[in-house]
């Protein structure tokens, strides 16, 4: 029996470290500053809400020119530029004391974090085996939901038991790690030399086309999604169950971790239409639970099906929309797909916010558990599960 090319190597490793780091430190930040700009610099809630908009947004609008740059220079070296500029826009915080500046510094921030992102994601996609494609992907997006689960955790615990500088403190640590693993990521040599560097400007070499329909599908799945990131723990609040809302994440990451060896062999080995209907059932059913939840058991269970269903999706589309690309066109596909999710992600979190206001959280996840469903399954049918299934039927001979 033929084996397997190895997929936990060293450089694997250290990706998904590098990963990990930068996600802990985003969501270290994520939970925290919010509660330092009302309680110590002042300011109101639309203030605070605005220190994640100017942090997407800038990482939003770097990503493509991040893709070119990886394009022209190698993934390594713009890697270590973005994460030096990550780690030094986290030191930044210690010296800012006014909104205005600490929106600067976010600003800044995001541009780090998007680029950084664009080279983790472009370097991952080289180094995964073909047939672990999807396998590796999996792991690969673990190491973020696993960050979102840490590091809100320490970050609101620094805040309550020590104070803002401890926060501060902590989230430099995480950042200074992040650029350590990145140091260990050895590049292909390939992947060193400049192997253009175009001097015309097209807006089509900002973005990879072949991604756009899997990234569209993807952020319209993250508009129901953007409701459990942002809302689930004041849904909580309102349920009387906000001592155990932190371990709605916990549950969602437990879970992804033992699904996580079968969901992505089964990728690799049957495509991804035996992944991806599937797991958007699970994550409607989650949806469903999670509106009908009264106690701590539907709300912890809401999770476990959260997790096995958005958990699936996200690395699966991912997988699809760097697999669609040409190899050259890697980091871009990684660069459009991360920019168009993340449009995505910031417009579910003003949508929800705003139908919160009219419909209760339990009416918002109900609708959410059929737009998922039924919208979300006709989405990604009409925008790449067809397409999927029919080139599959094509290799194995069928007639259409």
């Amino acid at each position: 029996m033929k084996s397997q090319p190895k997929l936990w190597t060293g450089n694997f490793i250290s990706v998904s470290g590098t990963n990990f780091f930068l996600f802990m430190t985003f969501y270290f930040l994520l939970v925290t500053l919010p509660i330092y700009v009302v309680n110590d610099l002042a300011g109101n809630k639309s203030e605070a809400g605005l220190m994640t908009t100017i942090f997407l947004f800038s990482a939003i609008l770097i990503r493509p020119f991040a893709g070119r740059w990886i394009e022209g220079y190698g993934n390594r070296k713009i890697l270590i530029l973005s994460l030096l500029l990550f780690l030094g826009a986290t030191l930044l915080y210690f010296v800012v004391s006014s909104i205005s500046a600490l929106l600067a510094v976010r600003f800044l921030h995001g541009i780090g974090f998007g680029m950084a992102t664009t080279c983790t994601g472009s370097i991952v996609a080289d180094i995964i085996p073909d047939s672990r494609r999807g396998e590796g992907m999996g792991y690969f997006v673990l190491s973020s939901t696993l960050a979102m689960v840490i590091g809100p955790f320490l970050g609101l615990t620094a805040m309550q038991e020590w104070d803002v500088s401890t926060m501060l403190d902590l989230a430099s640590i995480s950042a200074l790690a992040c650029l350590f693993t990145g140091l260990l990521i050895k590049s292909k040599k390939k992947q060193d030399r400049i192997e253009y560097v175009s001097t015309t400007f097209s807006w089509k070499d900002l973005f990879e086309t072949s991604a756009v329909p899997i990234a569209i599908t993807g952020s319209l799945f993250a508009l129901a999604y953007s409701s459990i990131l942002s809302f689930v723990s004041v849904y909580a609040g309102e349920l009387g169950l906000g001592s155990i809302s932190s371990y709605f994440f916990v549950v969602y990451a437990v879970v992804l971790l033992i699904s996580r060896p079968f969901t992505g062999k089964c990728y690799d080995l049957y495509g991804q239409n035996v992944i991806v209907y599937p797991a958007i059932l699970l994550f409607s059913i989650g949806m469903v639970l999670l509106g009908m939840a009264d106690s701590i058991i539907l709300f912890l269970l809401a999770a476990a099906f959260a997790g096995l269903g958005w958990g699936t999706l996200f690395p699966t589309y991912q997988t699809i929309a760097i697999q669609s690309a040409p190899p050259k066109r890697k980091a871009m596909a990684t660069a459009t797909f991360l920019s168009i999710f993340d449009i995505g992600i910031g417009l579910g979190s003003y949508l929800v916010g705003a139908a919160a206001s009219i419909i209760s959280f339990r009416q918002l996840y109900l609708i959410g558990a059929a737009y998922i469903l039924f919208c979300g399954t006709a989405i990604y049918h009409f925008l790449s599960g067809k397409k999927f299934h029919q080139g599959h039927k094509r290799e194995k001979g069928i007639a259409l």
